[in-house]
């Protein structure tokens, strides 16, 4: 069976990203970004999709949060896209609700090779939060939003319920942890691409 791993490297003059993931992995993740929540988030990522995972990024944190974290969704991206390869035997679709405490969150992706983004329904707090005095919860859309469009994913993410920054937060990248590891699943039945078009 191939593998299906995707190993990126970007550097810029804000930051210096290493991302590798195995889709077929069991949850071993090795996260260090220099902003302790968003590894923290990372974490749950590779955990709850099952994806061995591994991700070093330097930038320039002492500024702000913002390019580091953009910069690592960038290239996390791109890695699921070059993991995928083909798409061949994959369900292509996947979706997951998640409940953290008082917070709920689903999450809908079609690994369509249409990059596409809807985020809906975190509370106004989200806007003006900040995890830890340094992860701003207002870089949750720009996380989903740059993984979708370098992935080529159709990511729907709604938030249903919430009152905990944090707990939102979590729920949002469980569930879309969650959605990846169905869509990006091998079916057995499904010999070729899953699409009437033929491509994905």
């Amino acid at each position: 069976m191939t593998s299906r791993i995707g190993r990126v490297e970007r550097v810029t003059k804000e930051s210096k990203v290493l991302v590798e993931i195995d889709l077929d992995g069991s949850g071993t993740t090795e996260v260090s970004t220099g902003v302790p929540f968003f590894d923290h988030m990372l974490d749950a990522l590779g955990k709850h999709g099952a994806f061995d995972l591994t991700v070093r990024a330097e930038g320039d944190v002492e500024l702000d949060a913002h390019h580091t974290v953009e910069d690592v969704a960038i290239v996390l991206g791109q890695a699921i896209r070059q993991a995928l390869g083909d798409k061949k035997g994959i369900r292509r679709f996947g979706d997951a609700w998640i409940p953290m405490d008082e917070a709920l969150a689903q999450a809908v992706v079609d690994v369509s090779g249409r990059p596409y983004t809807v985020h809906t329904g975190e509370p106004d707090v989200m806007q003006g939060f900040v995890v830890g005095g340094h992860y701003p919860t207002v870089l949750n859309r720009h996380v989903f939003e740059s993984l979708a469009f370098h992935g080529h994913l159709a990511l729907h993410v709604r938030v249903l319920d919430g009152r905990d920054p944090h707990h939102i937060t979590e729920a949002e990248f469980k569930a879309v942890a969650r959605a990846l590891r169905a869509a990006v699943e091998r079916d057995a039945r499904i010999t070729g691409v899953a699409s009437t078009k033929g491509t994905l």
